[in-house]
């Protein structure tokens, strides 16, 4: 194909990653395809994996005929469950084997489901914080282990808005912020290997049409949010790969530990989320105590 086939316009320059090899988890679809397709237009050799083997590779195939003949960028895909311990090493001995190194790790992967907190059954909880904080875990911890520890890297996890809490979404927001400060650690632990470990949290108002998939009446999740966005419209996945790219970058050298929230503003803004009028919470009033001590004849207070 001709130079230009993959429909990305980086405002990195091309060649930027020439000779660099990636992991991205979830690189398949969403935020996650924006970030492969931005990666391969900067020339870096890319391993995708997801859970479903069929998806992963219809969707490599798809970008590998998008790359231009003279791009030093390739792509690869694996069937991968990030819960599972065995898949994740498979994930990088294979990444290694097939590109000799491994220089960036994307953790995507992800995935929840909106419940109230009081109906999230057990194994549902479970599902949700072994995918999007066990998954990540195993990801990183293998990172370092099959190449990072001696080589350095750099490492983006994909987290969310949940600096006010996530209500409806009570699991993912739970794992979310475990990951941010996993992130943290991790970037104290590991910064004299030569390891950056960053994180991007996207707002809920990122549309793309896998996003709207999950969900019903979709279209309403989304339009609803954009009078709680200051920037007054959705975002685009390559807006979240803009960032991912930044941090992967050497432009970032001296960044580590951060998160950059890619919402529009929204997390400084308003919340979507209505608590209901009520009366359920009665104020902590001394007098009203002491009138009731009289009435049932408790002892009085000396003060």
């Amino acid at each position: 194909m001709a130079a230009g086939g993959l429909r990305v316009r980086s405002a990195f320059r091309q060649g930027l990653f020439t000779d660099k090899v990636a992991i991205v988890t979830g690189g398949g679809t969403g935020i996650g395809k924006a970030i492969t397709q931005e990666l391969l237009y900067l020339g870096c050799k890319v391993m995708i994996a997801s859970r479903s083997e069929e998806k992963v590779r219809t969707a490599a195939a798809e970008m590998s005929s998008q790359i231009p003949t003279d791009s030093p960028a390739q792509i690869k895909a694996l069937q991968c469950n990030i819960r599972k311990e065995e898949d994740v090493k498979n994930l990088f001995s294979k990444t290694i084997g097939e590109f000799g190194k491994l220089d960036f790790l994307v953790n995507n992967a992800g995935g929840q489901f909106p419940s109230p907190a009081a109906h999230i059954s057990l194994k549902g909880w479970n599902a949700v914080v072994d995918t999007n904080l066990n998954g990540t875990f195993l990801c990183c911890r293998e990172a370092y282990h099959s190449w990072m520890s001696e080589h350095g890297g750099v490492i983006v996890n994909i987290i969310a808005d949940m600096w006010k809490g996530f209500p409806m979404m009570s699991h993912t927001g739970a794992a979310r912020a475990a990951v941010d400060n996993l992130t943290k650690s991790l970037a104290l632990e590991w910064a004299a290997n030569g390891i950056r470990i960053n994180s991007v949290a996207p707002g809920s108002s990122i549309y793309s049409d896998t996003a709207a998939r999950n969900y019903s009446s979709s279209d309403n999740i989304f339009l609803r949010e954009i009078p709680n966005i200051p920037a007054k419209r959705l975002g685009k996945p390559e807006e979240v790969s803009t960032a991912v790219c930044f941090l992967l970058s050497p432009s970032s050298a001296f960044i580590t530990g951060e998160t950059i929230k890619v919402d529009g503003g929204q997390s400084l803004y308003r919340f979507s989320f209505e608590v209901p009028d009520h009366n359920k919470q009665p104020a902590y009033d001394w007098e009203k105590l002491i009138k009731e001590e009289e009435s049932d004849g408790s002892p009085k207070s000396k003060l």
